[in-house]
Order: structure tokens, then C-alpha cells, then sequence
């Protein structure tokens, strides 16, 4: 028999009254349910903060920059300004959602393997602290730019180091096997370096490399600093940034390590490397992961004797891919009786036309569970909302913030009228 939800796999806000119900920040998720709708994604605005302050009390000043990637709106970014921290943005996209919401723009970190030139006039133009240079293709488009506008944009160079990381293999960008980044073992990090330094179109300020995400062994971030500062100390530039990818446990059994034992860990290897450079970091999941909780409308209880039990609800695949891409797991649990044992083996999937429209694969919840229960699933703050999509014309969530008792809508639902939008 499962025993209730892991209480280290829900927000910092999350407590339970004597019937068991599940409130964060002090709002009853039931009612936040029937107040919003569903599907709704709650974040404890309280957990996002300590997170970027647990960051920042490791890197100081600057030296933390929020992937945005994990998940952007306009009041994740105002909070993350407030917090201190910089932003990286990977597309056009994000730079025009980041400068919407009035994020200094010196602040910004552009990255991309594939920047269009279009995207990177538009970060010149709006004078972006730095960008990470991933190709000669993108060195020549910089040319083009810095002749047409006599700029010379501060670069860093992204390098792939050879660095296998301990996780999925979608998530690993540090192995020469890699789209992303200069490799070293080839030589083509030298070579760009050297292009760098000798082109009037670029100030290479320093190095950058990233070796995957949802990395749970500190050995692995501590290597990837040992062979990276080999490879970034003899050039004598003045940063180098280690990325992210610290993971978040997900399910029953995972724990992962804090912040600041990452923090420490990074700072520790760095030193011991002789690394002299101004050091920054890259976290984005490790920030907005355990801070949400997705909720959901039970419409469908299927049982199959003797093979599974399908739990149907109104969300899925579209609002969480994770599970189709990575065969990511969660948890899933009934915010009205969150300490409940839940003895009930079921597979939570969605709506869409999909056989792989699976959720949680293999999830567990309380025996009476019923058509018309609010579902949760935790952990589902980064890469959830980011990668939403609209298959089969199912309209993307809304989002809150909670705090102090109050609900804050941040992302208003899709209508179907928003559906025809783009419609000619």
C-alpha cells in the first residue's frame, strides 16, 4: 500500500487542516479549483522567492541568472528582477516577454543555437548584456551586424565540453555528441576563440557550457567545472559560466540535492581548478519545479480487471508533455485528503486522442477516489506551462500565484475564441 504524498514533493506554503485538505500559502486548492477552473497551475510565490534568495546567497550579485526557459510570464519575470537576479532568454520570444515586463535589458543573457538574425538585431538593438555565441554561423551573422550598425555586442562563447551527464539522453548537452556548443576534443572551441578574439564585431568576454539538466550527482556539475576550467583558465577572460541543471525529485524515493549544496559544490570545484573568472550560474527548474501544483477534474474512471485502472481528466499531454517526451514520472494525490494513504494503483491520462496521453503512468491515490474529484499532481512548475501546446484545440491552463491567503491570476485561460486568433 502507497502511504500519503511525500510532503518534500509539495510547495514550502503547503499545510493540511485536521481533515486532511490541502491549502498553500494559505488557499484551499479545492476552492482555488472551483474558483478558476480546471486545469489550473498554482505556484507558491513564496517558494519561487526563496529559491532565487537560496541562489543568490551562494553566487551573489549577478551571478545567478534564471532560466527562463522553465517557465516565463511577465510576473515570473518582474519577480525574478526583484529577487536579483539576471535572465536568460533563448529566442525571440522570450526577449520581447522579458522586455515587456521592463527586465533592464543589460541584465539579459541570449541564448540559442540557432539565433536568427533577426533575433540577433532585436538584442543588440535592445542591448542585451551578453549573448552566447553556439556557432561560426552566428560569429558571421554578427559580422553582417556590427558592418550594418558599428556594434560590438559582449559574447560568450558556448563550448561542449565531452562532459556525459548523469541523466536522460534528450537532456544531455555537454557530450561532444551534442547541437549546442564549440567542441573541445575537436578543436573547433580553440578555433572560435581565436576567431573571436581577432573580430572587431565581438568583445568575447568569456566562456560558457552546460552539461544537461535534471542532473542529480554533484560530481557530475564538479567534473564538468574541472574540464571546463582546463579548457577556459589559459585564455585569461574574465567569466565563465557553468549553466544549470540541477534537478528536482519528482517521485516517491527521488531526493535531490539543495541549492546550496550545489552552489557550494560549483564554488568548491571551481576553486580547486584555479578558476579566477567572474562565475554564474543557470538555474531554471531547480527555482520553479516543487513550487506548482497542477489540478486537475477527475471526468472518467475506467477499470479493466486485471490490467489497469485509467483515471481520465481535462488536461493532459497539451499541458504536459513531459511524461510523452521523457516518460517523466509524477505523483498524483486528492488535495481534499492530502495525508490519505493512497492504496489505488491508476494511470492519470488526458483527454486528447492519444494512447500516450499519460500523465501519471504509474500513480497511486486514495481508494475513493470519483468522477468529479479535484486531482493534483506535484512538481509541475518547470517545462509543464513552457511546452503547452494546443493539440487537438484544447485550450492552454490558467495560472495563479498564491500568497499570504490571496489568489493571483498571472495567466488567464484560453478561450476558443483564442484558438482562431491566428486564423486567416
Amino acid at each position: 500500500m502507497a502511504g500519503p504524498l511525500p510532503p518534500h514533493l509539495l510547495p514550502d506554503g503547503a499545510t493540511t487542516d485536521a481533515g486532511g485538505r490541502l491549502a498553500v500559502a494559505g488557499c484551499d486548492l479545492v476552492e482555488l479549483a472551483g474558483r478558476f477552473g480546471t486545469p489550473l497551475i498554482v505556484y507558491d510565490e513564496d517558494h519561487l522567492r526563496a529559491r532565487c534568495r537560496e541562489a543568490t546567497a551562494v553566487f551573489g550579485d549577478g551571478g545567478v541568472v534564471y532560466a527562463a526557459k522553465a517557465f516565463l510570464c511577465r510576473a515570473m519575470v518582474e519577480l525574478v528582477h526583484t529577487e536579483g537576479l539576471c535572465l536568460d532568454v533563448s529566442t525571440g520570444g522570450e526577449l520581447h516577454v522579458a522586455l515587456a515586463a521592463g527586465f533592464p535589458p543589460e541584465r539579459l543573457v541570449l541564448h540559442g543555437n540557432n539565433k536568427s538574425p533577426d533575433e540577433l538585431a532585436a538584442a543588440v538593438e535592445a542591448g542585451v548584456g551578453r549573448i552566447v555565441v553556439d556557432s561560426l554561423d552566428e560569429l558571421d551573422r554578427l559580422d553582417a551586424l556590427a558592418a550594418e550598425r558599428g556594434c560590438r555586442p559582449a559574447v560568450l562563447l558556448r563550448i561542449t565540453p565531452g562532459v556525459e551527464a548523469h541523466t536522460h539522453v534528450y537532456l544531455t548537452t555537454g557530450r561532444d555528441d551534442s547541437k549546442f556548443g564549440f567542441t573541445v576534443s575537436s578543436g573547433a572551441a580553440t578555433a572560435a576563440v581565436e576567431r573571436a578574439r581577432s573580430a572587431a564585431s565581438v568583445d568575447l568576454r568569456g566562456i560558457h557550457a552546460h552539461i544537461g539538466s535534471q542532473v542529480f550527482r554533484l560530481d557530475s556539475f564538479a567534473g564538468a567545472v574541472a574540464v571546463v576550467a582546463g579548457f577556459a583558465n589559459p585564455l585569461g577572460l574574465d567569466e565563465l559560466s557553468v549553466g544549470g541543471g540541477l534537478g528536482v525529485a519528482y517521485v516517491t524515493g527521488e531526493e535531490a540535492p539543495p541549492i546550496a549544496a550545489w552552489g557550494e559544490t560549483v564554488l568548491d570545484a571551481a576553486a580547486a581548478a584555479g578558476v579566477t573568472a567572474r562565475l554564474s550560474v543557470e538555474p531554471g527548474r531547480a527555482i520553479t519545479a516543487s513550487a506548482a501544483i497542477a489540478l486537475y477534474t477527475v471526468g472518467t474512471v475506467k477499470e479493466l480487471p486485471g490490467i489497469r485502472t485509467y483515471v481520465a481528466v481535462d488536461g493532459g499531454m497539451s499541458d504536459n508533455p513531459r511524461p510523452v517526451l521523457y516518460g517523466s514520472g509524477y505523483e498524483a494525490f486528492l488535495p481534499r485528503a492530502a495525508a490519505a494513504e493512497r492504496p489505488r494503483a491508476v494511470s492519470v491520462v488526458g483527454k486528447h486522442c492519444e494512447s500516450g496521453d499519460i500523465l501519471v503512468a504509474d500513480g497511486r491515490v486514495p481508494q475513493d477516489l470519483a468522477v468529479g474529484d479535484v486531482l493534483g499532481v506535484p512538481v509541475a512548475g518547470a517545462y509543464g506551462y513552457a511546452m503547452a501546446s494546443n493539440y487537438n484545440k484544447v485550450p492552454r491552463p490558467a495560472v495563479v500565484f498564491v500568497r499570504n491567503g490571496e489568489a493571483r491570476p498571472v495567466i488567464r485561460r484560453e478561450t476558443y475564441d483564442d484558438l482562431l486568433r491566428l486564423d486567416l
